[in-house]
This record gives C-alpha cells, sequence and structure tokens, in this order.
C-alpha cells in the first residue's frame, strides 16, 4: 500500500528559493560577463515536483477496535489482558520507519487461524525528471499487474475527432467490462463485472458468483484494488488471502485499507 504523509511548506520553501535566485539576477549593461560564461543561453533542467509526504502513520493505530473485532474473531475468547496486548498487534522491523511502516495482528479461533497486516509504504523518486507521484503511480501499476486483477486500458482518442469517427474506438472500450483504473469510478456489481460473451469478462467472477473475485475498489485513495484469492490446494483446510491495496497523494490522508488472511 502506498502512503505519503503531509510535509507542509515544501512547496512553497521551493517556491521561495527559486524567487530569491531570480530576483538577485540583475542587468548592469555589460556584455563581457555574460560572453564569458560557459553556461550562458541554457535553459535550465527542470526538476520534478517532490512528493508531499514526508513520513508515515503509525501502522499499529491505523485499526480502530471495532474493526480488528470484525477481523480477528478468536481475539474474543482471550483474558481481558491478552485481548488488550494481542489489540495492540505487533509493529514490523523495517530499515526506514519514514519509508515502510507495517504491524501485524494474529486472532486463533476455534475452527479457523486470522492474520491481519497494515503496511505503508512512501515511495521516492531517484531521478530529478520523475516525481514521486509519477514513481508511485509506476511502483503501484506493477503490484496491481502482479496480480489476479484485471486492468482496463482506456483507449487514447486523436485530438480534434468525434468518438464515433474513431475506427478502434468500438473493440477498445469492451476489454474488461464493469472494472475501473481510478478511485471515484464504479466498478459495477460483483456479479456483472464479466459480462456473458464479451471479450474482457472476468472467468473468476462467473465461476464463483458470490463477489469475491479480484477486483478494483471504488472511492479508496486516490486508486485502489483488492486481491481475493482462495487456496483449495490444502487436503483439510482452505486458505484464503485476501490483499487490499490503495494509493493516494492527497493531503488528507483516508483511512487505510487493511490486509487479512484467513
Amino acid at each position: 500500500m502506498l502512503r505519503k504523509t503531509y510535509g507542509p511548506g515544501t512547496a512553497a520553501l521551493l517556491a521561495a528559493v527559486l524567487g530569491a535566485g531570480a530576483a538577485g539576477c540583475t542587468a548592469d549593461g555589460g556584455t563581457d560577463d555574460r560572453a564569458a560564461d560557459p553556461k550562458a543561453g541554457k535553459a535550465p533542467t527542470p526538476v520534478a515536483a517532490p512528493g508531499k509526504y514526508r513520513t508515515l502513520l503509525e501502522p499499529c493505530g491505523a485499526v480502530d477496535s471495532a474493526s480488528l473485532k470484525d477481523l480477528l474473531p478468536g481475539l474474543a475468547t482471550l483474558a481481558p489482558e491478552q485481548q488488550r496486548q494481542a489489540f495492540q498487534g505487533t509493529p514490523a522491523v523495517t530499515y526506514n520507519t519514514d519509508r515502510r511502516a507495517a504491524c501485524n495482528w494474529k486472532g486463533q479461533a476455534p475452527d479457523a487461524s486470522h492474520q491481519l497486516r497494515v503496511e505503508f509504504e512512501r515511495v521516492v523518486s531517484y531521478d530529478p525528471a520523475v516525481s514521486d507521484e509519477d514513481r508511485a503511480q509506476e511502483v503501484f501499476a506493477k503490484k496491481q499487474a502482479a496480480t489476479s486483477v484485471p486492468v482496463r486500458i482506456e483507449p487514447e482518442e486523436p485530438a480534434g475527432e468525434e468518438t464515433g469517427g474513431s475506427p478502434s474506438a468500438t473493440p477498445g472500450t469492451g476489454a474488461t467490462p464493469g472494472v475501473g483504473t481510478q478511485a471515484g469510478q464504479a466498478s459495477g456489481p460483483p456479479e456483472g463485472s464479466g459480462q456473458p460473451g464479451g471479450p474482457g469478462g472476468s472467468p473468476s467472477a462467473s465461476a464463483s458468483g458470490e463477489g469475491l473475485e479480484p477486483r478494483v475498489l471504488s472511492g479508496l485513495g486516490d486508486a485502489a484494488f483488492i486481491d481475493d484469492v482462495l487456496d483449495t490446494t490444502r487436503p483439510t483446510a482452505q486458505r484464503r488471502d485476501v490483499t487490499p491495496r490503495s494509493s493516494t497523494t492527497c493531503s488528507t490522508p483516508p483511512a487505510p485499507p487493511p490486509s487479512a488472511a484467513t
């Protein structure tokens, strides 16, 4: 999950430094110094905008007690002191807590074992021409491509042409029905995410029929998806891995989605 916390004054400070440099350049009417400068006439190298966040949320405090009780029903059977300690979670050891932080919970029920992990990652670009936001989108796209979540690619329309005038627009719009790529776009009911006979119908959606297929989520950060996979290879037990991931670059961080494995 990608997350960057707000660092106030970063953009304003950068603008102030650049403005002071511009104000210090004055013309003295002479041309000798300008002619001797080997860098004269060269355009400045463009620098991508910095990220909006410098630190991360504390992951062990990101999930409220009510959600933990729902996700980890086995905690209700513990003694009060053990339950209090279990609700606090176990912080994961990371090299740099300003770049990556995580917390783990575990609950043992009579019929199942539940595990929950919440992880935050702040992406930083080391390429001056690539902004932190663009780099974060690249990392998020790679994580989504590595899952079973279908990806919908919107067709690009040539500038100045009508929608109906492009012959490639018709087949491209039905590539993956009901699957969005940005937060705020409705992904459609789970039962209707794959149209019968369509070229992009999701086989997992029609096979399960329970709305548990890997899918894109809406209304969570800038972009989000959930990878829900049922492992049926075990002879005596079944394991379901549910991994929601969200990417956001807004100044007000939304509530993070948990990652649970049963």
